[in-house]
């Protein structure tokens, strides 16, 4: 794993140093013990998974900056993608994952806990719920999500928590041109400007991978994001 992620790393022009190394190989461990008591990832062969979950979460690091004392919100992290991956690349950074699944959440705090990380938690809520809250709503420097929905669905759950001036990252797959168009109502109403997107692939796999750019410009309307369920089923 560790020459698949020097050399992958050094592809996309990212530095990290040896210990860094050894803090992706550790939470690689953590998640392949955790996998046998609950469904983190399907993926689970070294290079597969360092290029597809760590070197995917970094490619972040390409689309904006990522500074010492900023805040990153990562939407539905699941097993801490890609917020623990810039976390260890990022140490300085103010980090809160959101996660809705309890399971998850306790496993992130343990990951947390047994690596020795500053400046990070899990929070267990949603993210409709989360946006809604005065302490996070536009607090965030940064936003990410990554795989979690349909971007006009994510604009609604992610924009509300940027603050102005800051972004909102969705990592997307290789087709993404009916999202965009879908999504320019949404992200315009909750905010936001489209500022450019990032093409890109993924070291050894060449997969096809789209990093969607999104500028907070003005305040998200009081009402969204709406309740639970409903960005899903009636999307702006």
């Amino acid at each position: 794993m560790l020459a698949t992620m020097k050399d992958g790393l050094k592809e996309i022009c990212i530095e990290v140093t040896e210990e860094q190394l050894e803090c992706f190989y550790f939470f690689y461990k953590m998640i392949l013990e955790e996998n046998k008591r609950i469904n983190l990832t399907s993926i689970i062969e070294e290079e597969e998974f360092a290029v597809k979950h760590f070197i995917d979460s970094i490619t972040c690091l390409k689309a904006v900056s990522f500074n010492d004392g900023m805040t990153l919100l990562d939407v539905g992290t699941g097993a801490g993608f890609p917020g623990i991956p810039i976390k260890i690349c990022r140490p300085g950074l103010e980090v809160i994952l959101v996660e809705s699944q309890a399971k998850k959440v306790k496993f992130l705090l343990k990951v947390i806990r047994e690596m020795n990380l500053k400046n990070i938690t899990a929070v267990h809520t949603r993210a409709e719920d989360i946006g809604k809250n005065p302490f996070y709503r536009e607090y965030c420097d940064r936003v990410t999500a990554r795989a979690v929905a349909g971007l006009e669905i994510l604009a609604e759950y992610c924009l509300p928590l940027v603050k102005i001036g800051g972004f909102f990252l969705a990592m997307k797959g290789p087709k993404l041109d009916e999202e965009i168009i879908a999504a320019k109502k949404a992200v315009d109403v909750l905010g936001g400007e489209i500022e450019k997107i990032i093409n890109l692939k993924l070291p050894v796999t060449g997969d096809e991978r789209n990093l969607v750019v999104i500028k907070k410009i003005k305040q998200t309307p009081e009402k969204y994001p709406r309740r639970r369920g409903v960005p899903l089923k009636k999307p702006i």
